[in-house]
């Protein structure tokens, strides 16, 4: 099946002037995280470590970074876009020098980027601009970006209606996902729907059409495979030059099948996604830190997935291996360029709170080694929110888990 868009026009590279890490009117005194989950915890404790300064705008139920000792403060972001820019406002105004902004989520990352001109006036900004991210952000615009750069990603269609979606010559399985997420729903919280045959396919589309605009909803190959097929290339670019980088295989993932979140992670050398995502970030211009994920199909190619433009979730593997890549991000900053540095393998990751559920279902269904499973947790490997000079994130996490589920259940009861 030929991939669609053939006909799309060239992608035109944006790099905006004085859009670059060295761009800055002056180096940062200290960073405010937009976030509070395990990613901003990773940030946190990497740039607190190394002493610098660091304020949590905390958001969501998840608030483990609040209660890192290496966040000076907290405060809380709002729901309004307004009042989240006066908020930011607020706190450059309180410092008597620039502070560095490094949101850690999606939705976090685009609101910087489509107010980049505003905030760049009074912070030092570590993503770009909206002419770059939506390359990222847009998984329509992503693929614009992997034809023109000559990568690889699964067959995918974006049907203008139930009618062509119909008539359309499909092989299954196929998945029904959202290009972006401009709302929480239970749909773009699935990140994506397996269909096993057109009834399914056409039954889910109804569904989904009454959740996001049509416009926005993609079929696309399931890719199959384990964890052994899931790669990654972690990177921290400057105008679409990689300064530093780490190949990682997810190997495993919450949910196995469509992961929101990876559960085990370890690095590896993974020489056949260095030179696609090198285009890609170099086509893209991007700027800043980005992971870029892949799945290798039975024929042995790795298929581009995703870019996620924002920190993601196992970086704090990267520090352990060699590549503390916020720090790396500070130095850039500060406009002490170091020579890369090549990551060590074989380094381990692990978020038990979610990895012992996903584990224990896929040892339940037979798709585990329970030998290989065991083996995998011994140490040493970097927990993802536990540590010995920071331990009150690890010690609350399930409390506060714990909260969370039970004031969903209250919601849906009452």
């Amino acid at each position: 099946m030929p991939q669609p868009g053939a006909d799309v026009p060239a992608v035109a590279v944006v790099r905006s002037v004085g859009t670059g890490l060295l761009a800055a009117r002056s180096a940062p005194a200290g960073a405010i995280v937009l976030g509070s989950d395990y990613r901003a915890l990773g940030v946190v404790r990497s740039l607190g470590r190394h002493g610098i300064p660091v304020c949590v705008v905390a958001s969501g139920d998840d608030r483990l970074a609040a209660f890192s000792r290496y966040a000076r403060d907290c405060c809380e972001w709002p729901d309004e876009t307004e009042e989240r820019l006066s908020l930011l406002d607020e706190l450059a105004q309180a410092e008597e020098q620039r502070w560095a902004l490094i949101p850690s989520a999606d939705e976090s990352a685009a609101f910087v980027a489509r107010h980049h001109a505003r905030l760049a006036e009074r912070l030092v900004l570590t993503t770009p601009p909206w002419p770059v991210f939506e390359w990222a952000y847009d998984k329509r615009r992503t693929h614009d970006l992997a034809r023109e750069a000559h990568v690889d990603y699964p067959w995918t269609m974006y049907p203008s209606d139930r009618a062509e979606l119909e008539a359309a010559e499909l092989r299954f399985p196929l998945i029904l996902k959202p290009a972006l997420k401009p709302e929480l729903n239970r749909f773009t919280a699935a990140k994506a729907w397996r269909c096993d045959g057109l009834e399914t396919l056409l039954a889910r589309y109804d569904e989904a059409r009454r959740l996001i605009d049509p416009e926005l909803l993609m079929v696309q190959q399931l890719v199959s495979g384990g964890g052994g097929a899931q790669l990654s290339f972690a990177a921290l670019a400057d105008c679409g030059v990689v300064r530093h980088a780490l190949t990682a295989r997810r190997t495993r993932q919450y949910p196995p099948d469509f992961g929101r979140a990876s559960t085990f992670v370890e690095t590896v050398d993974a020489p056949e996604i260095e030179e696609p995502s090198r285009r890609l970030i170099e086509a893209s211009g991007f700027t800043g830190l980005l992971e870029i994920e892949y799945k290798v199909d039975g024929d042995g190619r790795p298929l581009l997935l995703d870019m996620n433009a924002r920190i993601w979730g196992w970086q704090s593997l990267c520090g352990r291996a060699g590549v503390d890549f916020p720090w790396l991000l500070w130095l850039e900053l500060q406009g002490a360029t170091r020579a890369p540095v090549r990551a060590r393998t074989g380094v381990r990751w692990i978020r038990l709170s979610t990895d012992v559920p996903t584990s224990l279902k896929e040892l339940g269904a037979g798709r585990m080694p329970a030998r290989a499973y065991l083996r995998s947790l011994l140490p040493p490997h970097e927990g993802a929110v536990f540590a010995r000079d920071d331990p009150w994130p690890g010690v609350l996490e399930l409390p506060l888990l714990l909260r969370t589920l039970a004031r969903r259940l209250s919601a849906r009861g009452a």
